[in-house]
């Protein structure tokens, strides 16, 4: 049975038959910070032929700053960051598992494990689902940020924090780069591999993933163990092509894109692309990247005073992008954004200015095109869609 539901749109009978076009109705989580109005993970419908957002949400789950969600492949299970630290309504760093109704998709909390460090803001399961990697930004110099990794049992329920990793700070910049500041971690495609960025550090790390060597202990220290990003440029989020030979790596103080060919454990720096190249220091502010389905386009957002939502042609080959186009994000600090199953449309979530905006996109030149929707919400960070048939 299709957990989302096919809906005809009207059609025309004529000499050539019943023509009809189908549409499917999705779910969207969303996730997002909660110093304001929100009050946790929302829960909406979605419908791909319009490219609309329900005014209404599904289910609205109460929980402290859950701003990034990590979705289990067969999408049984949720798991949220609380990034949570001093100075917070709850100034501990936490992450909560939820379960998934198969039918009604509707979230319940299995479990809440503190993440051992301050505002964790990203989390990443391994590639057998057995481990869940969080990455505790710290916003304070001391105690620094930190990579977290917990195990994951069958059910989702999270254990405690079984291994922590720290990392030396670059120092290169003195307002931001005084320790490590651990912003997202990723596994290998073949999940052999962990590369854990690091914006304080300007490097990504490089670990091996083998719980079964030692399970209280699974990551070890790569060769190469590290990988050198440029000075004060501050390594945000790392993306896989879906063939596995290329990355791609945001830097949000430079606001640049890394291009890497990729090979067992190992990344190669192949281009560099900038972002902002000529503007000034506010408009480089580098977050989220996201390719197209079919591999073809790469979309990177900018914050800043830039605000901006870029659009790259990926060369099949080599992974090298070619800028096809700058979109204004119509708001103010886009921190993460989602093509909607369909490829449709492009959904953005404007943290700052308090909005989601969906924006139509054409699949067969990945160009971004007229805004189809608006909507109303506080402080919005991370979305995610439920597409498990």
């Amino acid at each position: 049975m299709r957990d989302f539901w096919p809906l005809l749109m009207a059609g025309s009978i004529g000499a050539m038959g019943v023509q009809t076009a189908v549409a499917e109705q999705y779910q969207l989580l969303v996730g997002s910070y909660t110093a304001g109005q929100s009050q946790g993970i929302y829960r909406f419908g979605f419908d791909s032929a319009k490219g609309q957002i329900d005014a209404k949400p599904l289910q609205v789950v109460k929980s402290e700053n859950p701003s990034w969600l990590t979705l289990s492949k067969d999408q049984r299970y949720l798991f949220a960051v609380n990034e949570n630290g001093p100075g917070q309504k709850d100034p501990v760093g936490r992450v909560s598992s939820y379960a998934i109704d198969p039918k009604t998709h509707e979230l319940s909390l299995i479990n809440q494990v503190q993440s051992l460090g301050n505002e964790p803001t990203h989390s990443s399961l391994s590639g057998d689902a057995s481990h869940l990697f969080v990455s505790n930004y710290s916003v304070a110099e001391d105690p620094g940020g930190t990579l977290a990794v917990l195990p994951v049992g069958a059910d989702g329920k999270l254990k405690t924090v079984v291994q922590m990793s720290s990392h030396p700070s670059s120092r290169v910049n003195p307002e931001r780069q005084m320790s490590a500041h651990v912003h997202s971690t990723v596994s290998s495609p073949d999940g052999k591999f962990v590369f854990s960025n690091d914006l304080g550090a300007d490097k990504v790390f490089v670990y091996r993933f083998d719980p079964k060597a030692n399970p209280d202990l699974p990551l070890t220290a790569a060769t190469p163990a590290s990988v050198q990003l440029p000075p004060g440029s501050g390594p945000r989020h790392l993306l896989f092509s879906a063939d596995g030979k290329h990355a791609w790596l945001t830097m949000e103080m430079s606001a640049q894109v890394a291009v890497f060919d990729y090979r067992n454990g190992t990344l190669e720096q192949t281009q560099m692309v900038d972002l902002a190249a000529g503007q000034p220091t506010s408009d480089k502010a580098a977050a989220a990247l996201h390719a197209s389905k079919d591999g073809k386009f790469l979309y990177v957002s900018n914050r800043g005073t830039a605000n901006q939502l870029l659009v790259f042609a990926i060369d099949p080959a080599t992974g090298h992008l070619k800028e096809l186009q700058r979109r204004t994000v119509e708001g103010d600090h886009p921190r993460e954004f989602s093509l909607d199953p369909s490829g449709k449309f492009v959904l953005i979530a404007n943290q700052k200015s308090n909005q989601i905006v969906v924006v139509e996109r054409d699949t067969q030149s990945g160009l971004l095109g007229k805004t189809v929707q608006k909507l109303p919400m506080d402080a919005p960070s991370d979305l995610k869609f439920i597409v498990r048939q």
